[in-house]
């Protein structure tokens, strides 16, 4: 006989506890609507470990930082939400800039995906680039917090339902079509997926190395975070912003009230003074 599916209920205490975790590590802040979201998604762990609730959860597995789990935890309570060309007008402005590069002898065109989530968006960036600058030199890299995220990412591979918003020339050149066991699926080409690097990175902390950039998208994830955590996040991204340099944000977000040194040039569109 199978054994009976474990329920688990979580107190305030609890909540209180993973609210307080996630938002020291990320920055990320956890309404009160998201109860049900940390007790269903972590819920699959205490199950996986045979716990009896989340204290011992976080006691045993969470609150150690050399433990695997702890990095498994933080994937869980991070949202992933992303799409091919997402905010078509960020495209738009990208393609008018990259006609206007100028590259000098050395020198490589730098973006970086900030919040890079499974890929879509580092990809649709890299079908623009491509486009424009063909073999001229040019480079993308995609950072999340989330180490599972990152690497699927890599990998360039998505459901066809997923393609909605990629241009039709765009889905001929970039985009192979899986047959047999990948049908449904389609492949981001192998010359794309070479000019593009994912790492794992947390935005509030220290950064990798990742050099300097003539470009970069952070979009729909400040509105996660309160006003001290994005002046730092800001502050953490200018420092690897080149001069006169651009930061696109989502539509729905803002930097008011937040001294980033950046000047707003249009509605979600900054740019580092010269």
């Amino acid at each position: 006989m199978a054994a009976a599916f474990k329920q688990y209920d979580i107190t305030d205490t609890e909540f209180n506890t993973f609210r307080d975790f996630i938002y020291d590590v990320a920055g990320i802040q956890l309404s009160n609507e998201k109860r049900t979201l940390v007790l269903a998604r972590l819920g699959k762990r205490l199950r996986h470990h045979n716990l009896n609730n989340f204290t011992e959860y976080f006691n045993q597995y969470v609150n150690d930082p050399t433990n695997k789990e702890r990095q498994a935890c933080i994937d869980l309570l991070t949202t992933n939400e992303t799409y091919f060309f997402r905010e078509p007008a960020h495209f738009d402005f990208l393609q008018k800039e990259l006609k206007d590069a100028r590259i000098g002898p050395g020198q490589k065109y730098r973006i970086w995906s900030g919040a890079s989530s499974s890929g879509e968006e580092a990809f649709s960036i890299a079908m623009v680039m491509n486009d424009i600058l063909g073999s001229r030199p040019w480079e993308i890299v995609g950072t999340d917090i989330s180490t599972q995220i990152v690497e699927k990412a890599r990998t360039g591979h998505y459901l066809m339902n997923r393609l909605e918003g990629i241009p039709k020339r765009y889905l001929q050149e970039y985009c192979l079509k899986g047959t047999g066991k990948h049908d449904g699926t389609m492949l981001v080409t192998k010359k794309l997926r070479d000019r593009v690097e994912f790492m794992h990175a947390n935005l509030k902390g220290p950064i990798p190395n990742v050099g300097l950039f003539d470009m970069v998208f952070l979009r729909n994830v400040l509105i996660y975070f309160d006003n001290e955590t994005k002046a730092l996040i800001i502050r953490n991204l200018v420092r690897h912003m080149k001069p006169g340099s651009y930061l696109l944000i989502g539509h729905s977000e803002s930097l008011k009230n937040i001294n980033s040194g950046l000047e707003n040039i249009s509605p979600s569109i900054y740019r580092v003074a010269k």
